[in-house]
């Protein structure tokens, strides 16, 4: 049998099988519905949930007739990183998948997964901007936004935290950040895992009782012992976004009277924005922060709210904040680029 038999019948043996078959089903609805023909970008890591991306993906590629680009980011902080990347990068070559792998020349010291999430999602808009790619699509899953809830539930966040992921958001003016398996539980995807390629890698870290995320797994584990569903959470999740959906719709009616735009610097009319709930002050506030230092993730919410209590009782205050320089004069608040590490950092 040919090559190209073989995989033709890989990707009809993705759909026969009743649990995989419905998956892929959602999958390409909601790809039909956002990405259509266009070219896209799979970020893969080689664990179960990516591994069963780059599978629905290939299969939908196929069927359409259209391009995807398989890319895998190599951080380098494991000792065996870079063979388990051509691990990868051999398992899916065995299915007639091409993988690009890039490996991540910064060092990376302290606050691990926060950095390595930053640094990963730049390289792919890079690539991105090199090949004109509009979408970035991730492997997150229902599981993944249990954990980002109880997470941000951790750290005291309000509703645009809670609400957790959305299934697009934007990285850039050009590139949106796609999410299609974010309904689907972390199982199923596992299982299609099993059934098309055979196997997945697993990463030692996500054993590391270390970091949060991972004491968050055990945590769910014993909130469903006690009775605490996931189905519920999740019911809460989607309640927190129609009320976050809400909160957005007002609040850039909000920003069109108080935030002004000239060249790479916004300003605040202070009189204005303070008359407004610390919700909105802190929604404001951080995306002003992120259209200036054109980052994906704001600054935590606990330290734009202490910032933001600091401008309120100073009438002249200089500061740095996520990777921008705070000036207040008066009753306007300047919002900058930083270059320099001048200002009282926060």
């Amino acid at each position: 049998m040919s090559k190209k038999n073989s995989s033709v019948l890989k990707l009809k043996d993705l759909r026969l099988n009743n649990k995989t078959s419905l998956i892929y089903s959602n999958f390409r609805s909601q790809l039909n519905t956002f990405v259509k023909k266009k070219p896209f970008l799979v970020a893969v890591s080689g664990g179960p949930d990516s591994l069963a991306l780059s599978a629905l993906s290939y299969t939908y590629l196929k069927e359409k007739k259209t391009k995807a680009f398989f890319v895998l980011v190599d951080h380098r902080i494991r000792v065996n990183s870079s063979k388990e990347a051509h691990d990868v990068k051999n398992l899916l070559k065995k299915k007639g998948i091409n993988l690009k792998i890039i490996e991540n020349k910064k060092k990376i010291y302290k606050n691990v997964q926060s950095q390595a999430r930053e640094i990963r999602y730049q390289l792919l808009l890079n690539f991105c901007k090199k090949y004109k790619i509009n979408f970035i699509l991730t492997g997150h899953h229902r599981d993944d936004q249990i954990e980002t809830f109880l997470i941000r539930l951790s750290r005291g966040s309000g509703v645009q935290g809670l609400s957790s992921m959305k299934k697009i958001s934007s990285l850039s003016k050009a590139t949106k950040l796609f999410r299609p398996l974010l309904d689907q539980k972390k199982e199923d995807l596992t299982f299609l895992t099993k059934h098309y390629f055979g196997k997945f890698f697993k990463d030692s870290s996500n054993t590391n009782q270390k970091y949060l995320r991972i004491k968050i797994r055990d945590l769910i584990k014993k909130l469903e012992k006690s009775g605490i569903k996931q189905e519920r959470i999740i019911n809460s999740i989607n309640n927190l976004a129609s009320t976050r959906d809400t909160l957005n719709f007002h609040t850039k009616r909000i920003e069109k009277n108080c935030v002004t735009k000239k060249g790479n610097k916004i300003s605040i009319n202070l009189k204005l924005f303070f008359l407004e709930n610390n919700e909105i002050q802190l929604k404001i506030f951080s995306n002003c922060i992120k259209r200036v230092s054109k980052n994906y993730y704001p600054p935590r919410a606990k330290k734009v709210l202490n910032l933001l209590s600091r401008v309120e009782s100073n009438k002249k205050l200089k500061a740095t904040l996520g990777g921008c320089v705070i000036n207040r004069h008066k009753e306007n608040l300047e919002i900058s680029k930083e270059e320099s590490k001048k200002g009282a950092k926060l």
